[in-house]
């Protein structure tokens, strides 16, 4: 009997234990649920997972390292936020990455592709297409008003007003030099120097003065330092109206400072627009007075309207839609019809470097924008690039180094051929 009662004493003891461990493992339970109800954490994946389905282990370190990204990204918004009030929630990026202009990408991987194939000339190619260009334009013979082209009593019809026309009186004649002002001879190599900011710490001055004829375009500066990236040498010169109006006062007055600016440009040929529209006329007729009457050595010419309606005709059918060419693509072509090698030097119109991709200012000198209602620019740069890839004619996108072949084809100038 007393054996009996221990019998019954000891499995009801198993059972206390046993409800009193159920009872342990469900509050836990509970106690657990409520932490995750309130606050869900990430579970850690068993370290001795080793039954995770194929790929499985791949995704999830994905997951995770995207997931810890997102975190990070959520705390540094709310630092930028308080930075930046203006734009809420814009991410700071690198400097250099911020000011990557629009579309630089696209056209600097393509313009590296390119520009990595060594250059050589192809003659026949630059052959045709100045021989193209020369039956087109003729440019040679009629780029510049002269008193042989155009005599007293004519109309001449501005090619930006196509409405609009001058007669020429006996006054306006005589500013008309007598004869084209270019020799009867093909010129062997000429630089033709832009003012983009891809010209600044170039060091390509001794290579640019190293061609044998150098077209600048309106009235650069050449002291002060940027001889050392943009040479000296000028034989002609291009200056727009607007220069003239903005810098000089439109010649009204006080024209000292003008003729001053002449002198870095030496014996040059000053190259005006003078009947591209009805309101050039007259302060580019008092640019050539000026001249006159100081005595400088610089020769004032105009631009022909007629060639310039036919060169316009001649890059449409390139694929150029723009409301008028720059004075860079109108030198350029110039220079394809009177020398046999061309160089370019600063037509590069993007704010980042080809090379580094470092910023750059629009001009060498200033920072001023182009005005793109009138220019297509980044489309010109890619007809000239195409250009240069077909061996017509040659851009220069590197910093220039010293003892080197120059543009002449001798050794010991400075700059890459």
């Amino acid at each position: 009997m007393r054996g009996q009662f221990l019998k019954n004493l000891f499995s009801l003891g198993i059972v206390v234990v046993c409800l009193g461990g159920l009872l342990t493992t469900l509050s836990w339970y509970l106690s657990d649920n409520n932490k995750n109800h309130t606050a869900p954490v990430r579970q850690e994946v068993p370290q001795q997972a080793d039954d995770l389905s194929s790929g499985c282990r791949e995704i999830i370190d994905k997951v995770n390292r995207s997931y810890a990204q997102t975190l990070e990204k959520k705390e540094d918004k709310s630092k930028i936020f308080s930075k930046n009030q203006t734009a809420p929630g814009r991410q700071e990026v690198p400097q250099q990455a911020a000011e990557l202009c629009s579309g630089c990408r696209e056209i600097i991987d393509k313009v590296n592709r390119l520009y990595a194939q060594t250059w050589e000339k192809k003659e026949g190619k630059s052959k045709k297409f100045r021989s193209e260009l020369r039956s087109k334009c003729q440019g040679f013979e009629k780029a510049i008003i002269t008193q042989a082209n155009t005599v007293v009593g004519s109309k001449i019809v501005y090619d930006g007003e196509r409405k609009s026309s001058v007669q020429v009186t006996p006054e306006m004649f005589n500013t008309f030099p007598k004869e084209r002002p270019f020799p009867n001879k093909t010129y062997k190599t000429c630089a033709v120097v832009g003012n983009g900011g891809i010209l600044s710490d170039s060091g390509c001055g001794k290579m640019i003065d190293s061609a044998q004829f150098v077209i600048r375009c309106n009235m650069p500066p050449l002291n002060n330092g940027y001889q050392d990236h943009v040479g000296v040498k000028t034989d002609l010169v291009t200056a727009n109206p607007s220069i003239l109006v903005a810098k000089y006062g439109a010649l009204m007055e006080k024209r000292c400072p003008f003729i001053e600016s002449l002198r870095s440009y030496g014996n040059s040929l000053l190259l005006l627009p003078t009947f591209s529209y009805r309101r050039n006329t007259p302060v580019s007729l008092r640019a050539f007075y000026s001249i006159e009457d100081f005595g400088s050595p610089t020769r004032a010419i105009s631009f022909n309207p007629q060639y310039l309606q036919k060169l316009d005709v001649f890059w449409r059918s390139k694929g150029l839609r723009a409301v008028r060419l720059s004075s860079g693509l109108m030198v350029a072509s110039l220079a394809l019809e009177l020398c046999s090698n061309v160089h370019l030097f600063g037509f590069w119109p993007f704010s980042n470097h080809p090379h580094g991709l470092r910023t750059l200012k629009n001009h060498y000198y200033d920072d001023i924008p182009p005005k793109k209602k009138f220019h297509a620019m980044p489309v010109e740069f890619e007809l000239l690039l195409k250009l240069h890839t077909e061996g017509v004619l040659r851009l220069h996108l590197d910093d220039c180094v010293p003892g080197e072949v120059n543009l002449m084809g001798s050794t010991g100038g400075d700059g890459r051929p």
